[in-house]
């Protein structure tokens, strides 16, 4: 079986992690105690957001439609609201896959657990947005 995804959802999803981003490491927002937890200099010379940002975009759109294609799966397997199979699909996958290993290299790496926490909350937020977007969006046909 090949998933029915809905390739706009997908894209507006990729869009809404660009957008969470921006707020989330805003200065007055998370970005300063992400930085000095992280022993990131933001004013260093030279230095250039261009390629992480393409990085997040190719990134964010993998994401969004594996995204995608889980929740299509899992609703066909499930049942029920389009809305809830996105949204437990990306919830159960960012706890097993993005939090379980941001937490494990995090500790081998020696982070601070706030830091942790912080990354693993934006991301949380980011799935969820995605979720949201895919499971009010249907493929044609599906719902």
């Amino acid at each position: 079986m090949v998933p029915e995804i809905n390739y706009w959802a997908v894209l507006i999803a990729t869009a809404s992690s660009m957008v969470v981003g921006s707020i989330w490491y805003t200065p007055k927002v998370f970005g300063t105690r992400w930085a000095r937890l992280a022993n990131v200099d933001m004013d260093r010379p030279g230095a250039s957001a261009v390629v992480p940002i393409v990085v997040t975009v190719v990134v964010s759109f993998v994401t969004a439609w594996v995204l995608a294609g889980a929740s299509s799966i899992a609703w066909h397997f499930y049942g029920g609201s389009y809305l809830w199979s996105a949204l437990a699909t990306g919830v159960i996958l960012w706890a097993g896959f993005t939090a379980a290993r941001f937490i494990t290299h995090d500790q081998f790496e020696g982070r601070p657990s706030s830091l942790t926490v912080l990354n693993i909350a934006h991301e949380l937020v980011t799935i969820v947005i995605m979720a949201l977007i895919i499971g009010v969006w249907p493929p044609a046909g599906t719902v």
